[in-house]
């Protein structure tokens, strides 16, 4: 061990005597000093315009244009400059015969020019740190935790590359190409990722021996198994062929069994990565305050009732809008992104299935107009290099499973070992992926056999859930590639006829704006379901009171004849921006996220009630206080303008347009909610895209959905709040931190520059 010291104090010396690792820390400084400022002036600004900061420490350190992340896209610049002299120094002046003359193992000259870069390394995370210690002090409650595994990534990063350095100068005694090896090899291990990524076996393998990205886990807070040991392999590998190497020039080996050499060691590396990188061998830790990295407990408690074996099978439809996501080239990528559910299931199987069938991606067909599906799959085929052999037929695919219902998209099956199964899709917005929501909500579904259960009553004239017309509601019900969608958030549907008595499964029953009246026997029917305590969601619309009322009149509600309207420069008077009411949170933490939006409710009518013994009302939605009435006159909104006729009972005030009724019954709460408008749920109204309305219609309905089954669906994927959300720093204070960063850089430049000098007068 003393001879490994002294190898690398000689080295330390050496290298320190020369300008360029002077100038490297120079430069090191300057580069972290602008990208530091950067980011956090950026958080200043922001908080100065108003619209405040939150979990700074991730958005600081490991965010986009994050601190560590910008480090690491220089790191690769300064080391071959470091390690270029290691041994080709050695090699081309000679002194590599003083140490073979000498009793020094080739083991000991390698760790000994190693540990020198491990200690510049450390003078480097030194630099580093000055700005962490900075952040601590201006950022409220920093996540030091978290900054500190960051720390750590980087670190690992600075040694694998080094190790790489070290063995591209052993193999040469010329000092550029020993550095410009070096950066082919970085550049090779950055893209190698993508090589071979059609081919299943060769796919894992590159896949692994890429360095790109291998930092983010650790910059984001999470210490992985895979990371550290990719790390840790990559050190010891380029070591070992280092050793190697020395060892052949010394005793002369013959090329033939150095070269095998090599490839023994390579081999032993890459299976114990192989193996490293399996579900089930792998270790996690987040390191980050809140567990940000990590799946929430509701999930996790969700996963550990999906006892046994769980199977996701990718049904990849390659005429399909989403086929990306699952081609060949792709699937680890995609596998990755459910990587939160396989480290606490890691028995979790991951299949795919190709096949070609009709699609709705209409701009494919108009770009190859007149071919047929199967000519369409033969050109993506051989354009991307894919074997035509690998797509099942429409006809072969049936049967195994019939996703006509899927309309063909890309979709995942779950299935437990009991057969049974659910759907998880992809979405038409900028995630396209499932959250952990939407798969913590499927999940759910194959576990649990008390799902809530949504009747549609059908007759009568009421919306349609399964139609896309503007005025119907398949977008917020049945709408697969609408992330909010029920059906993607653990709700089973059904259609009710109340001809017969209404289900027991039944928990929630919607009646939106009918438009004849019920039979006896249908109100029978009815009464029966309220009295048993069944939830309901009842929408009514303008010119429905007489038809509505009779079946909300036992519960102390009335819709109003006439209809509400809104003074409004830009807007025709019938469409109304219902506001919220304050404390909703207090029924559904969904509706907290609504904030400043309103409710869009085009033609819609107010609502009279009175308290009743048993019933809570509450409103969840109000018209404007001024340029609102309930309009009894004009119905003609286009071609006539509504005015205020208090000689007609016309009255400028705010209305109820939307209540929430809950009582004891049944030994359980029964919860109705009774909506003046119906349309603020249908498709044309949650798809609006109005100038400057910021509409919350799909949280809103989606809230009280939530509230409707006590919280427990859409599935409750909230985490802590971040405390680190205040910057004890303004626009005035962060201009003086740029300039004495800038200065600090200027006094490290010039401590360095006398040290510099004071050395080579020495």
């Amino acid at each position: 061990m003393k001879i490994i010291y002294r190898i690398a104090l000689a080295e330390l010396q050496s290298l320190f005597y020369s300008p360029v690792a002077w100038l490297i820390l120079i430069v090191f400084t300057i580069q972290c000093s602008f990208a530091f400022t950067g980011v956090v002036d950026a958080n200043v600004v922001r908080k100065a315009m108003g619209y405040g900061v939150g979990n700074l420490t991730l958005d600081i350190y490991a965010g986009m244009h994050g601190f560590f992340k910008t480090l690491q896209e220089y790191l690769y610049l300064y080391i071959p400059l470091l390690t270029m002299g290691l041994m080709s120094g050695e090699l081309s002046s000679g002194s590599i015969k003083l140490l073979y003359s000498s009793p020094v193992r080739n083991s000991q000259i390698i760790l000994g020019k190693y540990l020198s870069m491990l200690v510049y390394g450390l003078v480097l995370i030194g630099i580093i740190c000055v700005y962490v210690i900075y952040s601590a002090f201006v950022v409220k409650q920093l996540d030091v935790s978290m900054v500190l595994t960051g720390l750590l990534g980087v670190y690992l990063l600075i040694c694998a590359y080094a190790a790489i350095g070290l063995f591209m100068s052993s193999i040469t005694s010329y000092q550029v190409v020993a550095a410009m090896g070096t950066l082919a090899i970085f550049a090779l291990l950055n893209v190698i990722k993508g090589i071979g990524q059609n081919i299943d076996f060769v796919r894992e393998i590159t896949y692994w021996l890429s360095i790109n990205g291998r930092c983010n886990e650790f910059v984001r807070g999470m210490i992985c198994s895979e990371d550290l040991l990719y790390f840790l392999i990559v050190i010891v590998l380029f070591l070992t062929l280092s050793i190697l190497r020395l060892k052949a020039i010394r005793q002369k080996t013959p090329w033939k069994i150095s070269l095998g050499k090599y490839t023994a060691v390579v081999i032993v590396a890459v299976v114990i990565g192989y193996f490293s990188a399996r579900p089930s061998l792998k270790c996690f830790y987040d390191a980050t305050r809140t567990k940000q990295q990590t799946l929430t407990e509701n999930s996790q408690k969700i996963l550990n009732m999906a006892a046994g074996g769980l199977t996701m099978t990718t049904y990849v439809n390659c005429l399909d809008e989403f086929n990306w996501t699952g081609e060949p080239g792709n699937r680890l990528y995609d596998q990755r992104q459910f990587e939160q559910y396989t480290r606490f299931k890691p028995e979790i199987k991951m299949q795919y299935v190709y096949f070609y069938d009709k699609s709705q991606n209409e701009r494919l067909y108009s770009l190859n107009p007149g071919l047929t599906d199967r000519e369409i799959m033969v050109k993506l085929s051989v354009a991307q290099g894919l074997d035509t052999n690998m797509y099942l037929r429409p006809e072969e695919l049936k049967q195994i499973i019939d996703l006509s219902s899927e309309d063909n998209h890309v979709v995942r099956v779950l299935e437990r070992e009991n057969g049974r199964k659910v759907f998880l899709r992809m979405f038409r917005d900028m995630w396209i992926y499932p959250s952990e929501a939407e798969v913590s909500a499927a999940i759910r579904q194959l576990v649990d056999d008390e799902l809530p259960v949504v009747g549609f009553l059908t007759s009568h004239g009421v919306r349609n859930s399964e139609k896309a017309g503007d005025r119907d509601y398949r977008y917020f019900v049945q709408e697969r590639v609408y992330r909010r969608a029920l059906i993607n958030q653990g709700f089973a549907i059904k259609n009710v006829n109340l001809d017969d008595e209404i289900p027991e499964q039944v928990n929630i029953l919607v009646i939106a704006d009918m438009q004849t009246a019920l039979s006896p026997e249908e109100m029978e029917s009815l009464e029966k379901y309220i009295a048993r305590g069944g939830n309901l969601i009842i929408a009514g619309d303008v010119g429905r009171a007489s038809v509505m009322n009779p079946i909300i009149a036992s519960l102390g509600v009335q819709f109003m004849t006439g209809q509400i309207v809104q003074q409004n420069k830009d807007f025709m008077m019938d469409l109304v921006f219902a506001k919220p009411q304050e404390d909703l949170g207090n029924l559904s933490y969904m509706f907290d996220a609504l904030g400043g939006r309103v409710i869009t409710m085009p033609g819609c009518v107010g609502l009279k009630y009175e308290q009743k013994p048993g019933f809570t009302i509450t409103p969840l939605l109000m018209s404007e206080t001024r340029g609102c009435w309930n309009e009894v006159e004009t119905t003609n909104f286009i071609d006539e303008e509504a005015k205020l006729n208090v000689n007609v009972g016309e009255v400028e005030q705010a209305y109820p347009l939307a209540l929430a009724l809950s009582r004891e019954i049944a030994g359980k709460q029964q919860k109705i909610v009774i909506l003046g408008d119906a349309d603020c749920m249908s498709n044309a109204e949650m798809k609006a895209n109005r100038d400057r309305v910021n509409a919350g219609n799909g949280m809103f309905i989606l809230g009280i959905f939530n509230w409707l089954t006590d919280g427990e669906f859409p599935i409750d994927v909230r985490r802590p709040a971040t405390p680190d959300n205040d910057l004890y720093v303004g626009v005035d204070g962060m201009k003086i931190t740029r300039y004495a960063f800038w200065g600090f850089s200027l006094l490290l430049m010039v401590v360095y520059l006398c040290l510099w000098f004071h050395r080579r007068g020495r």
